[in-house]
């Protein structure tokens, strides 16, 4: 058995250049080959130092003896720097693909050797498997436009801004029960304050006082930029000018479908994505089931995959069950009630992941052909 060995100098001619990125938040790891037997070519540069990155490519062309125009490739894990470093490179020439970081393979060891050296030489050795015709070895996100991917901030501005909003709520209500208190939140919170006494028939101390105060300001901010986020998105959906736009006044023509799930739907799903097929949108959504069975061990279902957009899993989700209330007469309702009404509680819970599923595969065939799902009915003009 022989043992494969890496050579210094690369002795065939070369037509790709390979690069995989580690990302860091100080640092950036560069590693470059041309070919599996090649000794990589590994260099740390600052995070975000896009003309050390140029450099860096111009060094492994001359290091590996390569002509200018020859073909670079390259790739890096999604997460915190986005999709920006993407776009950087693929107007400088270079072939990227953005990859899933749940998608790469793992050595299942109990224990594994763990730096960012070895992170990027992995990423490497992965990326030639990947251009040598293996194209299932990880996922490839979509990256999208930076006009879709601004879409997107209105609406996560917008769950952001309630989640501080209940955060806000719950620390004024925690606060005054650490006084024995019970105060409704209203407009006139504040002046309410004034008059407020203790157990002991004694004011509220006034630095607890300055404290519900300024909590106060910052619910009321939150809730003013709330009001003015729910109205822009609004008054864009009215203009109707863009295409993801009119997606959106449609969804809301049906009843059980609101302007915030249609948004949400149609901004992180329909809106930018190209779908195929139903299976896509149910792996997308990490709506489909994960099977398990080895040997002659009994087949067992581990439930949903959880692995596509959380956002349109949660809201799908949550629609299904507004679609059994709203859209009784539907054939998904109907399917719903036939067989999973007479069950239990739990099995309702699992039937109502099927059923957000088939309503998204719905959803999308309306959006592409303008055909209501069967027994759907719209909102009255």
């Amino acid at each position: 058995m022989t043992q494969a060995t890496h050579q210094e100098e690369f002795t065939g001619k070369p037509e790709i250049l390979y690069l995989a990125f580690e990302l860091g938040r100080k640092e950036w790891k560069l590693a470059f080959t041309v070919s599996r037997s090649q000794k990589p070519r590994i260099v740390t540069i600052p995070a975000g130092d896009l003309d050390g990155v140029k450099q860096e490519i111009a060094r492994a062309r001359e290091r590996f003896k390569l002509a200018e125009d020859v073909r670079v490739v390259s790739c890096y894990e999604a997460g915190r720097d986005g999709f920006w470093l993407h776009r950087f490179l693929t107007e400088e020439g270079v072939d990227n693909v953005v990859v899933d970081s749940s998608s790469i393979e793992v050595n299942r060891r109990a224990r594994q050797a763990k730096t960012d050296g070895l992170d990027v030489q992995k990423l490497l050795s992965q990326l030639q498997r990947y251009h040598g015709g293996e194209e299932k070895v990880w996922s490839v996100v979509r990256v999208p436009s930076v006009e879709e991917e601004d879409g997107r901030q209105l609406h996560r501005d917008w769950e952001v801004l309630k989640q501080e909003r209940t955060l806000h709520r719950n620390r004024i209500q925690g606060l005054l029960a650490s006084q024995g208190l019970r105060l409704e939140i209203r407009a006139d919170f504040v002046e309410r304050l004034e008059s407020v006494v203790l157990w002991n028939k004694s004011p509220l101390p006034s630095g607890m006082k300055a404290r519900l105060a300024q909590e106060w300001e910052r619910l009321l901010l939150v809730e003013t930029q709330i009001r003015e986020l729910t109205k822009q998105r609004e008054e864009k959906v009215s203009e109707g000018e863009s295409v993801a736009m009119r997606m959106i006044g449609q969804l809301v023509l049906l009843r059980a479908i609101g302007i915030t799930s249609a948004w949400v739907f149609v901004q992180e799903f329909f809106g930018w994505r190209q779908f195929r097929n139903r299976r896509e949108i149910g792996a997308l959504a990490g709506l489909v089931p994960m099977p398990h069975q080895s040997g002659e061990s009994l087949n067992r279902n581990q439930g949903i995959s959880k692995s596509g957009n959380t956002r349109i899993r949660s809201m799908a989700v949550e629609i299904a069950w507004a679609w059994l209330r709203y859209q009784p007469q539907s054939r998904l309702s109907l399917w719903f009630q036939e067989r999973y009404g007479p069950g239990t509680r739990r099995s309702r819970r699992v039937g109502i992941v099927a059923l957000a599923r088939k309503l998204l595969v719905a959803l999308w065939h309306y959006l592409e052909t303008g055909v209501l799902p069967d027994g759907a009915v719209l909102k009255p003009a």
